[in-house]
C-alpha cells in the first residue's frame, strides 16, 4: 500500500512540475493611440473583461510614440496600422500580428476648406498631411482618383494635433486627416473631399505583438483577445452607454463618437479567422500594395513577404 502511494505521490510531483516551473504569466502592456477604431480595448478595461488577468492599456499621443515604446521594450503589444507593422519588421523587432483590429471605412478623410468642393481643386494648393507613411499613402491614393500626385500640391507636413488649428487657422486649404479631428472639422464647416470608403479595405489597423510573447504569454493574450471581443459585443448592443465611458479616452463628445462608428469596420472573431485562413490572398495583395508604395517612397528598402507578419494562433485558440 506504502508503495503505491509513494508512486502515485511521485507521478503527482513530476505532473506539477512544468507548471511549477513556467511560473506566473508577465503582464502585458498594450499601446495605443486615440483612433476610435482601438476603443474596445478601453472599453474592455473599464468594463472589467480583462479580469485578474495582468494587462495594462497604456495611452500614447501618437502612433510615433507607440512605436518607440515597441522598439525599446516598455509595452509587448501594441495597435498599429499596417504600414507601422511593416517598418517594425524591417527594424528588426518581429512584431507578429495577431488580430485584425479595424479596417477605416470613411474615419480616414480629406477635408478642404469652404469653396474647396472636390480633389482637383487642390492644384497648388497647400495641404496639411501628418508626417506618416499611412498619411502619404492615403494622399496619393486619392490624387490618384483625379490623375493628380502629391507633386501637385504644396504638402505642408503638421502633426495630427495641430490639424485643427492649422485648418481654422488659414494655414493650409486641406488636410489629409481622420478621427477625433474629422468629427470636429465637419462640424466647424469643413468640405468632405475623400474618404476611405473610397479606397475600401487598404487601411487595416492590427494588434501587433511582440514574436517571443505570443509563446510566453499566450494565455494572457487570449484573455486579451477575449476582452476585446467582449466589448465589441458591448459597443454593438448598447453604443450610447459604451460612448458615455470612453468618449473621454478619444477626445470626443459621446455624440461625435458615436458618429465617429460609421468611420471604421470591426471584424468579429469568425471575419478574423476567414481573414487569417482563406482571405489570406486578399489581405495579402492589399499589404503588397502598400510594400510597393513604401519601397518606392524609401520607406522600406527591403522585401517583406506579407504573409510571413500573419499569426494565427490566437484567434484560432
Amino acid at each position: 500500500m506504502t508503495k503505491i502511494f509513494i508512486r502515485f505521490y511521485m507521478l503527482l510531483v513530476f505532473a506539477l512540475l512544468p507548471a511549477c516551473g513556467d511560473g506566473p504569466e508577465k503582464p502585458i502592456r498594450v499601446g495605443t493611440n486615440n483612433w476610435p477604431g482601438y476603443a474596445c480595448l478601453y472599453l474592455a478595461q473599464d468594463l472589467g473583461y480583462y479580469g485578474e488577468t495582468p494587462i495594462e492599456i497604456k495611452e500614447y499621443p501618437s502612433a510615433s510614440e507607440v512605436m518607440g515604446a515597441f522598439r525599446n521594450g516598455f509595452i509587448e503589444a501594441a495597435a498599429l496600422t499596417m504600414d507601422e507593422v511593416l517598418q517594425l519588421k524591417e527594424g528588426g523587432h518581429n512584431p507578429k500580428i495577431a488580430l485584425i483590429l479595424d479596417f477605416s471605412h470613411g474615419g480616414d478623410v480629406i477635408l478642404g476648406k469652404p469653396g474647396v468642393e472636390d480633389l482637383a481643386s487642390l492644384k497648388g494648393m497647400r495641404v496639411g498631411v501628418e508626417s506618416s507613411a499611412l498619411g502619404a499613402f492615403f494622399f496619393a491614393r486619392a490624387l490618384e482618383q483625379v490623375q493628380m500626385a502629391p507633386k501637385d500640391v504644396t504638402i505642408v507636413h503638421i502633426p495630427l494635433d495641430k490639424h485643427e488649428k492649422a485648418f481654422k487657422d488659414g494655414i493650409i486649404d486641406a488636410v489629409v486627416t481622420f478621427e477625433p479631428v474629422r468629427s470636429k472639422l465637419l462640424e466647424s464647416g469643413a468640405n468632405l473631399l475623400f474618404d476611405s470608403t473610397q479606397i475600401a479595405g487598404e487601411i487595416i489597423d492590427v494588434l501587433a505583438v511582440h514574436e517571443s510573447g505570443l509563446s510566453n504569454n499566450s494565455f494572457t493574450l487570449r484573455s486579451l483577445l477575449s476582452g476585446w471581443f467582449q466589448a465589441m459585443d458591448y459597443l454593438k448592443k448598447n453604443p450610447e452607454g459604451a460612448a458615455d465611458l470612453i468618449s473621454s479616452h478619444l477626445g470626443l463628445t459621446p455624440a461625435q463618437f458615436i458618429s465617429s462608428l460609421q468611420g471604421f469596420h470591426l471584424p468579429d472573431m469568425k471575419e478574423n479567422r476567414v481573414l487569417f485562413r482563406g482571405e489570406k490572398v486578399l489581405l495579402k495583395s492589399r499589404m503588397e500594395r502598400l510594400i510597393h508604395f513604401l519601397r518606392g517612397n524609401g520607406v522600406l528598402k527591403q522585401s517583406i513577404d506579407p504573409l510571413s507578419l500573419l499569426d494565427a494562433r490566437l484567434v484560432e485558440q
